[in-house]
């Protein structure tokens, strides 16, 4: 529709009918305990559907909340409705970010609620109550599991300059205690740099949050190059920390490196990402229903382009899939702004139509092509399955056609 430039999409925000029911293990039989109202539709998505002690947790997403709740019953049939566990804001990312107590009174959860750059334990009893958070200090805490004895929680820990690590934390509360590994004394800590957050407003008015890299020698009035760095996903989150998932670790210890070698980096969670809700999540016109994201990253660069630190002639941009997709539309789109970039599994074309009145084509970066000038290094694996090959291999015919600089790698 007009109102509503790019691609039409339908999908289902309404709720349905639920019921939930106990079976005897012995004899199969089932037996219902709990069920909406035939005209009540409330309900949706319900997931990690757990017993716990009395009572039976599940995981729901509520029409018009931001964000996912828990919630739970007795399996007594004596409630009349669930009742939600989880009322403060933030995200529960999924099954692994859930643990029980041994007895099953109390459900331990990792989320963003009160610290929205990171993740921390909370804690919940499974009969209702106040929630509280359960692990301190301003590290980052995941995968919680319960030890044998309830007194503590296994978790892995990350901070600005600490990697990945097993930490302890009491059930009472406290700060992690790391016992595994211990780093090697040639691992640089001391030469990590405290990652800052920094908001960022697009063209449309949208708030976006960046982790910013400062160089630890900067000299007043020195300018120095910078790289912005896009994740892939794009259903994720950067942390001004190390991350959870292996790849993101890698790309913060880059991002880090680079900043030990002199450069302003700022790392960016464009819409579409996790974290802040879900409108932020689905967010409507993006990838190749209009390519709205875009607007975050030249947010971002425009940050750095009025950065009195910022070597505005300097600036590249670096990222992998969803990232790399985002790379190359920003040298294809503003070869003016971007000098140079690294394009690591990207994806240059959004489906089979070479049409230029065609949302998903003009929404690629080759649609844009005749604009690139600046050089680019590709990397790409040729049995990717998460991304086709052809998507790099397109991209270089064109390059090479025109004569703009690029090296590639391809792993075999």
């Amino acid at each position: 529709p007009a109102r509503s430039p790019g691609l039409y999409t339908a999908t289902f925000r309404g709720g349905y009918t639920l019921s939930l029911m106990v079976a005897d293990v012995a004899t199969g039989e089932a037996k219902e305990f709990w069920h909406t109202q035939p005209t009540e539709r409330v309900w949706t998505g319900i997931n990690n559907v757990r017993w716990a002690a009395e009572h039976v947790v599940f995981q729901m997403q509520m029409p018009n909340d931001e964000w996912d709740r828990y919630f739970s019953i007795k399996v007594d049939g004596a409630a009349e409705n669930p009742i939600p566990l989880i009322r403060t804001d933030g995200m529960i990312e999924d099954a692994t970010s859930v643990t029980y107590s041994p007895d099953g009174k109390t459900l331990y959860y990792c989320t963003n609620a009160t610290d929205i750059e990171r993740r921390h334990i909370w804690a919940v009893s499974t009969a209702g109550g106040e929630a509280r958070r359960v692990s301190t200090g301003t590290g980052i805490e995941t995968y919680p599991v319960a030890m044998g004895n309830g007194k503590n929680l296994a978790v892995i820990y990350f901070n600005a300059a600490q990697p990945a690590s097993i930490g302890i934390v009491p059930t009472a509360g406290g700060d992690p205690k790391i016992v595994f590994p211990t780093l090697g004394k040639d691992f640089p800590k001391d030469a990590h740099v405290m990652p800052q957050t920094i908001i960022t407003k697009a063209a449309d008015g949208l708030e976006i949050h960046n982790t910013l890299f400062m160089p630890k020698d900067m000299r007043p009035g020195e300018k120095r190059p910078a790289m912005i760095f896009v994740h892939g996903g794009p259903q994720r989150q950067m942390m001004p920390g190390y991350h959870y998932f292996q790849f993101y670790h890698w790309a913060y210890a880059f991002n880090q490196w680079l900043a030990d070698q002199g450069y302003i980096v700022l790392s960016i969670n464009y819409r579409s990402g996790v974290g802040y809700g879900r409108s932020f999540r689905n967010a409507p016109n993006v990838a190749a229903r209009g390519n709205a994201e875009y607007q975050d990253v030249l947010a971002g660069a425009h940050y750095l382009q009025t950065n009195a630190n910022v070597d505005a002639a300097r600036i590249g941009i670096w990222g992998l899939s969803y990232g790399g997709l985002l790379t190359s539309q920003a040298l294809a789109r503003n070869s003016d702004i971007f000098v140079a970039g690294v394009d690591l599994a990207g994806v240059h074309l959004y489906g089979p139509s070479l049409d230029s009145t065609n949302v998903s084509y003009s929404s690629s970066s080759i649609s844009q092509i005749d604009k690139w000038k600046s050089p680019v290094f590709l990397v790409h694996g040729d049995d990717d399955r998460n991304v086709d090959f052809s998507q790099t291999v397109g991209l270089v015919q064109l390059l090479r056609a025109r004569g703009i600089y690029h090296e590639l790698v391809v792993v075999p």
